[in-house]
Formats: structure tokens, sequence, C-alpha cells
């Protein structure tokens, strides 16, 4: 029974280039953040995000799939870039299995979401592991320019797209989850959507997860300086319709940044300059600025700051891909 079980999946991997074909012609559904909160807090069922989501999923796969194949060959040759492959075709297998089945069996239905939270869950180090294999790429055979635009080009659609997949898979399994259990720190949120998202307090959060790791390498740290401004409710804290987790990446990485730069530039002192952060809300927009004493950048260096392939980080050994510098762009994509 196992054999004939590995022998299928064997068969069944073999057809993912056609359906990689066949599903990358179509067009990802667009979908705005009122929809998720509509569908989350009013007529969420199940039943419609399965049939949903077993059309869409492998659209969206399929196109990032089909991307990742026009890559440069040496690149697609490196160890990271294969296992990333290799995670797409085994979800997209995965999420295939539910093409034909019964969705008005609660079974099946059931089954999807597990399967949502096994892909999920095998694309979390997606981001580190393909920039490792940018990295060995770079290193292994430089970059000319008309090189680098185009994995600048890639990466960006394929981190774009990524977001979007996970976002999905998010709020499937989190509002239909059996196994997951409400956020404690956030427990109005649809899904992975605060309506309600405090600005300052992920601000804090990721300031000290960034402080933890300043003073892992460097014994001390910075302090933190906040000041708030709401234009539209005078005094009240700024809160908005937002992804925590998306804030959370966006500003940990600037405070990753600032903390090193204002850390090496002040070692000869025992009380370093605090890093600030303005976050200001207006009738339109929300803005969140950070500043540092950390030296500045070169103004010949500023368009190399946005770019995938220039990090002043250490790059790390190959086995501790996880904490490979991912660049101040990154933090632009969410």
């Amino acid at each position: 029974m196992r054999l004939l079980t590995v022998l299928w999946k064997n068969v069944s991997l073999e057809n993912i280039p056609r359906q990689v074909d066949f599903y990358s012609k179509f067009s990802p559904s667009p979908l705005s953040m009122k929809q998720f909160l509509d569908f989350g807090s009013e007529n969420a069922c199940e039943k419609a995000s399965f049939l949903f989501l077993r059309q869409e999923l492998p659209v969206r796969l399929a196109n990032i799939m089909k991307e990742i194949s026009l890559l440069p060959d040496n690149l697609l040759k490196t160890t990271s870039v294969q296992l990333v492959q290799s995670w797409y075709m085994q979800s997209l297998q995965d999420i295939l299995e539910f093409k034909e089945k019964d969705s008005d069996n609660p079974e099946t239905v059931r089954n999807f979401t597990d399967t949502l939270i096994t892909v999920r869950n095998r694309h979390n180090d997606v981001v580190p592991t393909m920039a490792q294999g940018v990295i060995e790429y770079r290193d292994c055979f430089g970059v000319d320019p008309v090189t680098s635009q185009n994995v600048q080009y890639f990466l960006d659609r394929f981190y774009m797209s990524r977001i979007s997949i996970r976002m999905l898979l998010n709020q499937h399994t989190l509002l239909f989850g059996e196994k997951v259990e409400a956020n404690p720190a956030h427990p109005k949120q649809i899904g992975s959507i605060d309506p309600n998202c405090s600005v300052v307090e992920v601000i804090e959060d990721a300031y000290e997860n960034a402080k933890r790791l300043c003073d892992l390498y460097y014994m001390s740290s910075p302090n933190l300086e906040i000041e708030e401004s709401n234009a539209k409710s005078r005094g009240q804290p700024v809160q908005v319709v937002y992804v925590p987790s998306h804030l959370y990446h966006m500003v940990f990485e600037l405070f990753k940044n600032s903390m090193r730069a204002t850390m090496e530039n002040h070692l000869d002192k025992n009380d370093h300059p605090p890093v600030r952060v303005n976050v200001t809300l207006g009738n339109e927009d929300l803005t969140v600025k950070i500043s540092d004493r950390g030296g500045g950048v070169p103004l010949r260096k500023v368009d190399l700051l946005f770019n995938y392939m220039y990090s002043t980080a250490p790059y790390p050994r190959v086995e501790n891909a996880r904490a490979a510098p991912l660049g101040i762009h990154f933090s632009t994509i969410h």
C-alpha cells in the first residue's frame, strides 16, 4: 500500500509542469482589504472559502512557478532555489488533490483546511531560502547590471506573490482552523487583519525583538523614543485597519538596520543615541518615520539600499540561511 502511494505521488509530480502551464494562463483574482473583512465578519462560510481557494491558489502558485522557471540557469541550479521550487511543486500538488472532491462533504472541507495549514508551514522559510539562493548565485558567478535588474524585478513579484498567497492561507486557516487559537494580544482580529491595529504597540513589539538581537551581538542597544500624533482623533492612540504582522516585518527590518548603524558608530560611548520614531495619522495617510544617529548613507550608495543583492550586514554561513540579510527593500514589499 505504501509503495502504491509513493508511485501515485511520483506520477502526480510528473504532471505538475502541465498543470503549471494550464493554471498560469489565468490571472489571480483581485481582492481588497474590505472584501476580506466583509467575508470574515459577516459571511464567513468555510465551504465558500474552500470552493474559491481550490481554484484561486493553483492560479497564484502556477503563475509564480512559471516565473521561477525563467530565472537564469545558474540561479535555478542553486540548492536553495531548487528547494523553494520543490516546496511550490508539492503545495500545488496538495491543493490539486481537492479539485474534484465533493464540497458538500464536511470531512473534505476539514481536510482542505488542514492541508492549507501544512502548505503554510511548509513555506515558512521561503523568504530567507530564496535570499540565500541569490547570495549563492552572486558569490559564485557575480552579477552584471542587466541580470541584477532582472533578478530585482523577479524578487519583487515573487515576494509580493508570496504575501498574497500567505494572506489567503492565513485568512482561511485562522477563521476555520479548529486547532488555531485566538491571539490574546489581538482578540478582535478577523483572520490576520486587525480592524483596530495599534500602530505603536506593533512598533514597540518589533523594537523589543530587534533590541534582543542587538543586545546579543553588541551587549547593549539604543533606547526607543516614540512620538504619536493623531490628526483624526486628537489625543487618541493611532489605530488603523491593517495586518499587524506586515507592519511588524517592515519596522523590524528597519530597526535592525538602525540599531546596528547606531552601535557601530558609537562603540566608544557608554550612552548610545536613541532611535526615534514618529507616528502620524493624517486624514488620508499613516506615516511612520524612523530616524537614528547611525552616520547616514553616502549619496552614491542610496540607490543600492533598495537592491536585494546589496546589504551592509555580514552574510551568514549556508547552514544558517534563515538569518540571510534581506536588505531594507524587503520592508517596502509589505
